[in-house]
């Protein structure tokens, strides 16, 4: 089981315990349920608070309505136990993640990889363009667009989230509209953001903090090292096409197989879907951000293994290692896509 298959298991378990009578049937079952990383200092790979979810109309104590749903999900496939933590969160220890399986999901999937079933395609809008200097005026400004817009195509990817005006909710809109004084420190206008720094540098800053929180323009937007994440995100993404390019130099493309060095970077795509997911659910589009830069530094820390050195023949095993980093790409373009941020191939 790759961790995007968890949040379905679990719905599946509420329906399967209600079904059986475990659950009354009052409880309900919910359509998705969220599913995320276990914080630090947390029990296992992933948590999720459905107990608390189902709870009040099962009328019956999350500890309890946890401990039914604890005993089905620990036998099955993929999860190598549940345990039960504080008043009712299901946390779970999975079974390491199959390099060969995500790769082949992603490469089915394309940039479309971690939407839901029911996901229809986001809408940019370039806020370098008129309508969006016009919208500019409106409350929380140039940023409380670029924030709704993220929301919108987040949300699109679950399914959720149909127009223009819908995609950001009410406190969102507040938190932007009370932070917009601030938003821009080094600039007097929206339009200088965006002409000092760039379009994708400007929604950068604008989209990795929190909407509550002001973000910070400065010239670190501009360095062009590894010591900048804006940098260092497309700069990976970048790294994963020069591979494929250098490989098809060297005779060879990249195959779907197991990388016993590759898990840790296969860890972190494997959460994508998650992280949608959260991010939909919390209207919070910095979580997409902060995935984008995990993903990159195991990119980077990993994209030296990738090609043959010296006189080493292209075996198996480098095909393997060029379709993770090639996966890794794909989905390092997918979420800089959200954002509505350009992916290049050179940097």
């Amino acid at each position: 089981m790759i961790p995007a298959d968890l949040s379905r298991t679990v719905v599946r378990a509420v329906r399967c315990a209600v079904e059986d009578g475990e659950l009354p049937a009052r409880a309900g079952v919910p359509e998705r349920v969220v599913v995320e990383r276990t914080r630090p200092g947390g029990v296992g790979d992933y948590a999720t608070p459905v107990a608390f979810q189902i709870a009040k109309s099962a009328g019956r104590p999350p500890l309890d309505v946890a401990g039914v749903l604890a005993r089905r999900l620990g036998a099955v496939a993929g999860i190598e136990r549940v345990e039960v933590t504080g008043p009712g969160f299901l946390n779970f220890v999975m079974d390491p993640v199959s390099v060969d399986a995500l790769v082949r999901e992603v490469q089915a999937r394309g940039r479309r990889y971690g939407f839901s079933a029911t996901a229809s395609v986001g809408i940019g809008v370039s806020i370098g363009s008129s309508s969006s200097s016009s919208a500019s005026s409106g409350s929380g400004g140039l940023r409380a667009r670029v924030v709704e817009e993220a929301l919108l195509r987040i949300r699109a990817t679950q399914g959720t989230g149909t127009g223009m005006g819908t995609g950001m909710g009410a406190d969102a809109a507040a938190a932007v509209a009370a932070a917009a004084p601030h938003t821009a420190p080094v600039a007097k206008r929206d339009g200088d953001v965006v002409r000092l720094y760039g379009e994708d540098a400007a929604r950068w800053a604008m989209l990795c903090v929190a909407p509550h929180e002001c973000p910070s323009f400065s010239a670190r937007l501009l360095v062009q090292d590894e010591s900048s994440e804006f940098f260092r995100v497309r700069y990976a993404h970048a790294r994963s096409r020069a591979l494929v390019r250098n490989a098809a130099r060297l005779g060879f493309g990249s195959g779907p197989g197991e990388v016993p060095d590759g898990g840790p970077l296969a860890q972190v795509l494997a959460d994508y879907p998650l992280v949608l997911e959260a991010a939909a659910h919390r209207a919070a589009p910095e979580q997409v951000v902060r995935f984008l830069v995990r993903a990159a530094d195991e990119l980077l820390d990993f994209h030296y293994r990738v090609l043959p050195k010296g006189d080493e023949k292209p075996s198996a095993a480098h095909r393997a290692r060029l379709a993770l980093a090639e996966a890794a790409g794909t989905v390092l373009a997918g979420g800089l896509d959200l954002l509505g941020i350009a992916a290049p191939d050179c940097l």
